[in-house]
């Protein structure tokens, strides 16, 4: 490693700048609704149609289609305003959640109108990616990438909490209501705080540019590899989690034990990225990168015995500490993208990433259509950790280049 990366940084440093506490509440607000919204359309998708399948559809609707607009759009966030594409991510955002509100949309609509605006999420993301790389350097980037995940992981905890409660009190119309609301306070932070910057002058198609963009990032060494090794065992922890509802169901637990379930795994999250960051040197945490993967997903295993509801969640609380894994790979996949192409490397991680949490759950969920619930939550664990072992390989650590 190079000197600014082995020098330890702390989160009062990342915290110091302001473009990040910007985002930081922006991320904060529009994760959020966005699990809250994913909760209450897999409950109305379960309670109209009893399928595990379309479940775990509406559950993950929004990642999937992300692959479009990673491979037809991603080079907007290096050629616009970082400012403009996240303020207008969040807008339209809000827009879906007012259509959603009406409730006169069929659910194949409401799936529909989510999958359309996700394709647009990698541009975003993309661009906030982007903004981090430029504020934020050494170890402070890794842990800026870091805390950026947690937002999303405490804000994940928290729809989970009361996605459930919120649809239960307020119903399916009037907490998308809610996360509307929510989404359009983001963007309007977005707008008013985060720096006006000039539009990278460049010409010629967004589509083509994207593809050559594409393109050049599978090129460049390591790139392809470490995408790979950050984006597969996602599908398992987005397909152990999308199974819950029916699963849940199945037991005869109610709300309450479903809502806890539902939120383990954002809570091990929380407390594996919080310990990782803080208590391991930068070096430490990419040596931890195998085992923390080899934990993730294993507790799953147990389900096959149909233990007790403490049990299961404890399962997924331990599931979501191995997620931590992300932590030992952020400098050498900074350091792998070229740094003209920031926005768009990040954005062909995101699109895989949630490109593979899409498919995840819809692969499980059609083998729970023919197995048991509890036996394929144990398969999701059983094929993680096999997935672990083929990746050992491109997931040891390398020395700076």
């Amino acid at each position: 490693m190079t000197g600014e990366f082995t020098a330890k940084a702390t989160y009062g440093q990342v915290f110091a700048v302001a473009q990040f506490r910007v985002l930081f509440a922006g991320r904060l607000l529009g994760v959020m609704s966005d699990t809250v919204r994913s909760v209450a359309l897999a409950v109305l998708v379960f309670e109209r149609t009893d399928s595990p399948l379309l479940t775990a559809m509406a559950f993950t609707i929004g990642f999937l289609p992300q692959a479009a607009g990673g491979l037809f759009l991603a080079a907007m966030a290096d050629r616009f305003p970082p400012r403009a594409l996240v303020s207008t991510g969040y807008a339209l955002q809000c827009a879906v959640g007012l259509l959603l509100a009406s409730g006169r949309l069929p659910v194949a609509g409401s799936l529909l109108l989510v999958a359309a605006v996700a394709c647009l999420t990698p541009v975003t993301t993309g661009a906030t990616a982007r903004v981090l790389a430029e504020v934020l350097t050494g170890d402070a980037y890794v842990l800026g990438r870091s805390l950026s995940y947690l937002v999303a992981v405490a804000a994940q905890l928290a729809g989970m909490s009361v996605g459930g409660a919120l649809t239960a009190w307020l119903g399916v119309e009037r907490t998308m209501l809610l996360t509307a609301v929510a989404h359009l306070l983001a963007s309007v932070i977005s707008r008013l705080f985060l720096p006006r910057t000039e539009p990278v002058r460049a010409s010629g198609s967004i589509v083509r540019k994207t593809w050559q963009g594409n393109a050049a990032l599978t090129r460049a060494p390591g790139v392809t590899e470490l995408i790979t090794a950050q984006c597969l065992p996602a599908a398992y922890l987005a397909a152990g989690g999308s199974l819950l509802i029916p699963y849940s169901a199945q037991r005869g637990f109610g709300p309450a034990e479903t809502g806890v379930l539902l939120a383990a795994t954002s809570v091990g999250m929380l407390l594996g990225d919080v310990v990782v960051g803080r208590a391991f040197a930068p070096a430490t945490r990419e040596r931890l990168v195998l085992p923390l993967l080899l934990i993730m997903d294993t507790p799953l295993i147990t389900l096959v015995l149909n233990p007790p509801q403490p049990v299961i969640a404890a399962a997924y609380v331990i599931t979501g500490v191995g997620s931590a894994y992300l932590l030992g790979l952020q400098r050498r996949f900074l350091e792998a993208v070229p740094p003209e192409l920031h926005g768009q490397g990040f954005a062909l991680l995101n699109t895989t990433t949630m490109t593979i949490q899409g498919v995840g759950p819809l692969v499980f969920g059609l083998i729970a259509e023919f197995l048991p619930l509890d036996r394929t939550i144990a398969l999701i664990g059983v094929s993680s950790v096999i997935t672990a072992l083929l990746l050992r390989g491109t997931i040891r650590p390398r020395p700076s280049r």
